[in-house]
């Protein structure tokens, strides 16, 4: 397993290339990008059951992003964990490029299940998933000995929606227990705060309701991101929720709990000056450094 610092290097270089990403395209979610770093380190660099080489592999674990909009951080774990070249980001919602500013699953990209953009859908697709992978193991059409578990990106905005609910009832009354649902809980949103807008809270208190696990952590503290990981693998019966409670635009002094950071790329000076609070070297140029290689 990796050490602490060593996920604190990987997270680092994911923020460099969201801030490159955006910056060099002049588009992009680098707030709710940067809140979701550290769990998608964890959860690329030591949870999943994964072959960034054989990414249709059929005992993967899958990752559905609800929370789809956040492409910087996507391609940047996808490149870094080995599913393609990082000098590709550098193309990042270019003209016929692979990585479009909402994941395309048409455009090949290796580590995409879904095409993705309208938030409160990604939820419903990994429930059925998750059902789909479960009753396939129980009718012995699959040689696997273990059940694939389904992670389901979601953000605290999304929980607004309609669909959510009725996917979140679902995952409940089948008991879809490889179902882990991840809320990036960072309590802004396009149009402001979360519950100024419209409010979810209790948050924790409904997923219960609805017959699922709940397991709340700091987003952005790796103990206590790998223990919730641990413990919904662990956990039977039901489906599991990990409420990870961040701060959006975080690592970035300038972007954190800013709303405008939303969807907002940052201009030439403000990159630079977000590249040197990480501590790289001051140009838009994508880092091609070796990283870590991913378990699995």
């Amino acid at each position: 397993m990796l050490n602490i610092e060593q996920f604190e290097k990987i997270a680092c270089q994911l923020r460099r290339d969201i801030i490159r990403m955006t910056a060099l395209a002049g588009s992009g979610h680098p707030g709710g990008s940067l809140s979701a770093v550290d769990f998608l380190t964890v959860l690329y660099f030591h949870v999943l059951n994964h072959k960034p080489s054989e990414p249709s592999w059929e005992e993967r674990d899958r990752v559905i992003y609800s929370k789809a909009h956040i492409t910087p951080a996507i391609y940047s774990v996808l490149a870094r964990a080995g599913y393609f070249d990082p000098k590709e980001l550098e193309t990042f919602r270019k003209l016929h490029s692979r990585l479009q500013g909402h994941p395309a699953k048409n455009k090949n990209l290796p580590g995409i299940e879904i095409s993705g953009g309208s938030l409160g859908q990604g939820l419903s697709v990994a429930v059925g998933l998750a059902l789909g992978l479960r009753d396939k193991k129980k009718l012995g059409l699959t040689k696997s000995n273990r059940i694939p578990f389904v992670y389901s990106i979601n953000g605290d905005g999304e929980m607004e929606e309609g669909n959510i609910w009725e996917g979140i009832m679902s995952a409940g009354h089948y008991k879809i227990e490889n179902l882990i649902a991840i809320v990036d809980k960072n309590s802004l949103q396009i149009d402001g705060w979360v519950k100024d807008v419209m409010n979810i809270d209790p948050l924790p208190d409904k997923f219960a309701a609805f017959n699922w696990h709940v397991i709340e952590c700091d987003g952005h503290n790796y103990n206590e991101i790998l223990a919730a990981f641990e413990k919904a693998r662990e956990l039977k019966d039901k489906p599991k929720v990990i409420i990870a409670h961040t701060t959006k635009g975080k690592g970035i002094s300038f972007m954190e709990n800013g709303v405008e950071w939303h969807g907002k790329a940052p201009k030439k000076e403000q990159a630079l000056q977000a590249l040197k609070e990480l501590g790289a070297d001051p140009t838009l140029e994508i880092e091609s450094e070796p990283i870590f290689a991913p378990v699995g």
